[in-house]
Formats: C-alpha cells, sequence, structure tokens
C-alpha cells in the first residue's frame, strides 16, 4: 500500500493511498409526504427505479438524475432526519439550459450567482462567473419539503475527478 505525506496544522500526517473503489450510490432526502415527492421527482425528469412498500411503515422510493450514477432515496421508516434537511449538489455542463428546462417543468429557480472572495470571506454575487470557469457558477431550488439542491456548471472537470 502506497502512503504520502501530508502537512497539516504543523503536523504530518501520513495518508494511505485507497486500496478498492468506493462510489457514492444514493443520497438520502427525507420527505414528508412520499407520493408528493414522487410526483416532483418525477416531474424533473428522473428514472424511477424502485418504489417498494414493505410495510404500512415502510417505503422506499428511489430515483436517479439524468446521466446520474448516484441516486436518491426517501420515504417511510428511511431516516430519522427532519423533511427538508438534506442540501445537495447536481453538476450540469450547462446551467443556463438545465435552470430553462427546471422552470419549463415548473420548478422556481434561483438566478445564476458566483462565489466572490473579500478578504478571505466567500459571498455571492449575481450572474455567471466573469471568467467561466468550471466550478464557480450556480442556481438552487428546493423540493416541496424544503429540501435544497444547488446547480454547480462544470463544463471541464479538474483532473483525476
Amino acid at each position: 500500500m502506497s502512503t504520502q505525506q501530508r502537512e497539516q496544522d504543523g503536523a504530518t500526517d501520513v495518508v494511505k493511498e485507497p486500496t478498492m473503489s468506493m462510489r457514492l450510490e444514493v443520497a438520502v432526502v427525507p420527505v414528508t409526504d412520499v407520493s408528493r415527492a414522487l410526483d416532483f421527482y418525477r416531474s424533473l425528469g428522473w428514472r424511477l427505479d424502485a418504489d417498494f412498500e414493505a410495510s404500512p411503515r415502510f417505503r422506499l422510493v428511489q430515483l436517479t438524475p439524468p446521466g446520474s450514477e448516484c441516486s436518491i432515496h426517501f420515504g417511510r421508516g428511511i431516516t430519522p432526519a427532519a423533511p427538508g434537511s438534506a442540501h445537495n449538489y447536481l453538476v450540469v455542463s450547462d446551467l443556463e439550459q438545465a435552470c430553462a428546462d427546471l422552470i419549463s417543468r415548473g420548478v422556481e429557480v434561483s438566478e445564476i450567482y458566483h462565489n466572490v472572495y473579500d478578504a478571505g470571506v466567500q459571498d455571492q454575487a449575481d450572474g455567471p462567473d466573469p471568467e467561466g470557469r468550471s466550478y464557480a457558477s450556480f442556481a438552487s431550488f428546493s423540493d416541496p419539503d424544503g429540501n435544497g439542491w444547488v446547480l454547480q456548471e462544470v463544463q471541464v472537470r479538474l483532473p483525476g475527478r
């Protein structure tokens, strides 16, 4: 197993390189009304992978956004997290097109914004990143429970991603 040295807060850590692949498969989205959430995410064009009800206390719904290898789960008996407490990112190659598509589906989407940094403090500014950089332009929307989704424009991925 290979290792690498890393400086962290004045101390040197030894970081072991991973020996196996681990892929994020599912993000859990806590909801109050499973049918309403299912209708909302289906209206976005997300693929329904599973809708399994084992008992009146357990129902699992799985959907996958177009082009994604990671899905979402919601239902009854899935998570103790409060509905509306999830905050996730969706990467898109064309932010304006993604916003227009969501709006055409009846979703309320924020204006496009980019981050600015002043003396190390992050703030948001209106409009896309002026330099058109990947990972730097955003918009957001919420599902009916208030779970937040940030759209992040990535045209060119950083090496190794």
